[in-house]
């Protein structure tokens, strides 16, 4: 793989504060591909000691901007929307996988697999991406 083909996913997660804080770990960035995991905490959890929704969103959205962003232009999503299919909570590590399923033009279609320890299926994420005219931020967040 070039530093052209996946320059895009890099520089963003250098940057990217909030995916840190949450503690993500990035384990495979491909351009179409990306595979992301994340700890759950007791901070994470909603009213029903259960992992809230928003997280497991915000690591399928972490998988999915690592898989579209593959060039020298910023690629942000068009939409997204995710089907949660069973609870996980605190102490467990779950898992995102992205992969491309059609690119045309500017447009793409991304499925995420998040999955908990036991490789179980917990929720699955659809999202649809735009690849601007936006360069690629040359620089690191100190």
């Amino acid at each position: 793989m070039t530093e052209a083909l996946h320059v895009g996913s890099q520089a963003m997660m250098q940057r990217d504060r909030a995916s840190a804080s949450l503690g993500m770990v990035v384990h495979r960035n491909e351009p179409g591909h990306s595979v992301v995991s994340m700890v759950v905490r007791d901070d994470m959890l909603n009213g029903f000691d259960v992992t809230h929704g928003g997280f497991i969103f915000a690591l399928a959205d972490t998988a999915f901007a690592i898989a579209c962003n593959d060039s020298h232009h910023v690629t942000l999503a068009a939409g997204a929307d995710i089907s949660f299919l069973k609870p996980t909570t605190s102490g467990q590590n779950l898992t995102a996988t992205a992969l491309l399923r059609v690119k045309s033009g500017r447009s793409g279609l991304y499925d995420v697999r998040i999955t908990v320890d036991n490789d179980v299926t917990v929720a699955e994420f659809r999202g649809r991406s735009r690849t601007t005219n936006l360069p690629v931020p040359d620089r690191t967040h100190p």
